[in-house]
């Protein structure tokens, strides 16, 4: 006889938020690289916010959120991908144990990227909000860093596509609609994860703006700095 089977809330409004912001930036940070880097430079400090909140919210979000629930050590990633292989594997409450490294490979790589956009500068000579606190060949080199590390995001990424598309055709596992509603059944002995309050995401945002709005502010470390005129531009150092 079948289990009976209770739906079950698994991703709370903050997380699914992040996933879906994540796919909108990152194309849309490629396009705006090739036509529009002043949009490109907004998008940035945009994903930045992003980032922190997920980092944060990964230690005090609900418990499908945080890290100390999905991350696993070599020994149970192999253990999982050898039961997804034989057929054996089963529903899991949150990230597999593949997923979740999934998840902190992607957040590392993004928490790079902006970084190495901030002290970046192109061909055009505009530059990142922190770049005036490198030297130009530093500059250079950083910029070097930041176009490959889009390339490994959009491979990583890609791959992050065909996961998904090898659970919903062969595995017949949809992992994309829960995160869209939120939730998703599963047998009713099942235990469900615990949600956050939706109040404990506001000072977590409030922090990651303020954050991305002193980053784009160049650091300043006082009002006068905040007042002077915007940093020069690599061309005037060339």
């Amino acid at each position: 006889m079948p289990a009976e089977l209770r739906r079950t809330a698994l991703w709370d409004l903050p997380v699914r938020l992040v996933h879906w912001s994540f796919v909108v930036l990152i194309p849309a940070l490629w396009w705006t690289a090739q036509h529009n880097i002043d949009l490109h430079k907004q998008l940035g400090l945009v994903m930045l916010g992003l980032v922190v909140f997920r980092l944060i919210w990964g230690f005090i979000g609900s418990e499908s959120a945080r890290f100390g629930n999905f991350v696993r050590g070599p020994a149970v990633v192999i253990a999982y991908l050898r039961e997804l292989r034989g057929g054996t594997h089963l529903p899991i409450v949150g990230h597999n144990a593949a997923g979740g490294w999934s998840v902190v490979i992607l957040l590392g790589l993004l928490a790079i990227q902006v970084t190495l956009g901030t002290f970046a500068q192109n061909e055009d000579s505009v530059t990142g909000p922190l770049n005036y606190l490198v030297s130009y060949d530093t500059a250079e080199t950083l910029s070097g860093l930041h176009g490959l590390g889009f390339d490994l995001i959009v491979v990583f990424s890609l791959g992050h596509i065909a996961a998904m598309i090898y659970y919903t055709v062969v595995k017949k596992d949809r992992l994309v609609p829960p995160m869209i509603t939120g939730s998703r059944d599963f047998p009713a002995d099942v235990k469900a994860p615990r949600m956050a309050p939706l109040w404990r995401a506001i000072p977590v945002v409030l922090l990651a703006v303020a954050l991305a709005w002193w980053i784009g502010k160049g650091a300043p470390t006082s009002l006068a700095q905040l007042n002077a005129e915007p940093a020069p531009n690599a061309e005037d150092y060339m």
